[in-house]
């Protein structure tokens, strides 16, 4: 028996399991959604899903014509599918407690991974579904890169910022409430200043949670489709960007995985990116851009 949650706790559910099938998604519309270079899901039997709480607020944003993105409409966590028709439950890995028992079995849609990232463990590899799968498309493709700025925005589109000069720094954080806000194995942020920011539309549309005995910790959404989106940070005079909300190349390479000691227990580093167990010492200067 798993336990899961959104990052406000507002959503509950526990799911009994088996677990099967778990992959990594590298499509546009999961990155989008999740504001993560890739989201995680594995699935378990419909009848061993069981809501503990919060069923009536999840959001669902229709997202093509045959499929919907559910998530909290107070925090924006991701929530679990239901697939009653197929006798499956769709549930985003990183918001489960503890050992699942499984571990990821395969990339999918490679061909359209985050800009500027690299995959780097030993996993089978698909450009779009694997041949087992099949399915529509679910890709979008990216708007015309700027010259002069890095732009990224929502899934539904009606919220779009961008960001100019090189970011302050870049990281994959592994703790809890990360896995939580953003539904995914870690969240992969951009950190720029606040003068190099700026939302080009829909800020009327976002959203912010703020967990409340946190200093900081705060995340942004759209509040139509429930992407992650930048955060505001005024006492850090920053902008925190998902990188999955890019449309373009960041203009920095990740610098740190960062509380590794919180990492769930189904996702291995496989990169020689360095590792902290905590936050690691801020860095004086960005490294350039490769």
């Amino acid at each position: 028996m798993a336990q899961g949650s959104c990052l406000c706790g507002t959503l509950r559910y526990e799911v009994s399991g088996p677990f099967n099938g778990m992959v990594n998604c590298h499509c546009s519309m999961c990155r989008k959604h999740h504001g993560t270079a890739f989201a995680t899901f594995v699935a378990a039997p419909y009848e061993s899903f069981k809501w503990i709480s919060g069923e009536n607020d999840v959001v669902r944003y229709q997202s093509s014509e045959k499929g919907y993105r559910p998530f909290c409409r107070i925090c924006g966590s991701v929530a679990p599918t239901l697939a009653p028709s197929m006798g499956l439950v769709i549930v985003p890995a990183g918001n489960l407690e503890g050992d699942l028992g499984v571990k990821p079995e395969l990339h999918m849609f490679v061909g359209s991974k985050a800009p500027g990232t690299s995959i780097a463990d030993s996993l089978p590899q698909h450009d779009a579904w694997p041949p087992a799968f099949g399915g529509d498309v679910i890709d979008r493709p990216a708007p015309e890169a700027k010259p002069d700025a890095v732009t990224g925005g929502c899934l539904c589109g009606e919220v779009a910022f961008e960001y100019t000069g090189t970011p302050v720094r870049m990281w994959s954080c592994h703790c809890s409430r990360c896995r939580r806000a953003r539904s995914a194995a870690h969240g992969t942020n951009v950190f720029t200043k606040l003068e190099q920011f700026r939302y080009t539309r829909g800020e009327e549309l976002v959203a912010s949670y703020k967990v409340p005995d946190a200093r900081f910790f705060t995340v942004s959404f759209c509040t139509r489709c429930g992407s992650s989106v930048p955060v505001v940070s005024l006492p850090r005079a920053l902008a925190i960007i998902p990188l999955g909300a890019l449309d373009c190349e960041p203009g920095m390479k990740p610098m740190a995985h960062v509380f590794t000691g919180s990492k769930a227990p189904w996702f291995d580093i496989a990169d020689s990116t360095p590792q902290h167990v905590e936050a690691p010492p801020m860095p004086s200067a960005p490294p350039p851009a490769t």
